[in-house]
């Protein structure tokens, strides 16, 4: 059962609040559970009275409640127009009931927050100006083994510029992953390998099973199942055996 923390009562704010679909969805109309059925659940785990609470909207209720709800209740729909719900700071049952305890919180909705809206833009922003202070200084050689990542075999046929500008595109538009793939020594590995099999250096089996030299066919290292062979020739380069096949693939791609 899903269970949501009320927020402390002095940080609770009088105010209107809105009220907007996760994902950028926006159908003309959309609504969520307003009170507990068998076939969805709206109960509320109070920790301090050690027990499951049931919830319902009710238009003419001061609290989302049922226990503490009076007389008859008028029941209320939850309905979002075009992705978004706006409740006036004098419906403060429904706001607490959407803001504090509704299981659907942050799953199918979440409550607009410009001020978290600003953090969450100033992050992206910064780790953008990050990303792309690495794209800018890194060499050709890493580039291409990130960009490969993406790009897959392209790369070997792109310009020195053109690997700089999709470099630079990549870390704007996906800041994370291109600072995650940067800094995976594996990456490079990965395309080292690639590059070796491009040219003929090494060769991967047609079962890929197995890498062999590309010049006598000796047998190089077995694929583990399951793995891919790339990934798989790069942990091996690591190895001690593997050390000095990195050695002899280097000078021969020099």
């Amino acid at each position: 059962m899903a269970k949501t923390k009320e927020a402390p009562v002095n940080t609770w704010e009088i105010k209107d609040r809105v009220y907007v679909l996760r994902n950028n969805k926006s159908p003309l109309t959309f609504t969520i559970p307003s009170k507990h059925t068998r076939k969805h659940s709206l109960l509320y785990f109070d920790a301090e009275q050690n027990k499951q609470r049931e919830l319902r909207y009710a238009t003419n209720q001061p609290t989302p409640f049922v226990d503490e709800q009076k007389g008859e209740a008028t029941m209320g729909h939850i309905v979002f127009k075009d992705g978004t719900l706006v409740v006036d700071k004098s419906n403060q049952a429904l706001q607490k009931l959407l803001s504090l305890y509704h299981p659907l919180k942050n799953k199918v909705y979440n409550e607009f927050d410009k001020v978290e809206i600003a953090e969450d833009e100033l992050d992206t922003l910064n780790l953008q100006i990050d990303a792309l202070n690495a794209a800018k200084q890194m060499d050709i050689d890493h580039a291409e083994a990130v960009l490969r990542t993406e790009l897959g075999s392209k790369v070997s046929s792109m310009s020195s510029k053109e690997l700089k500008r999709d470099l630079m595109l990549f870390a704007k538009s996906s800041p994370k992953l291109f600072l995650d793939l940067a800094s995976d020594e594996n990456v490079q590995l990965r395309n080292f390998a690639v590059r070796a099999a491009e040219l003929n250096i090494v060769k991967l089996s047609d079962d890929q099973r197995y890498f062999k030299w590309g010049s006598n066919g000796r047998k190089l290292m077995e694929v583990p199942f399951d793995e891919n062979p790339y990934s798989a020739f790069a942990a091996f380069l690591k190895t001690d055996e593997g050390v000095e096949v990195f050695k002899s693939i280097e000078k021969k791609l020099e």
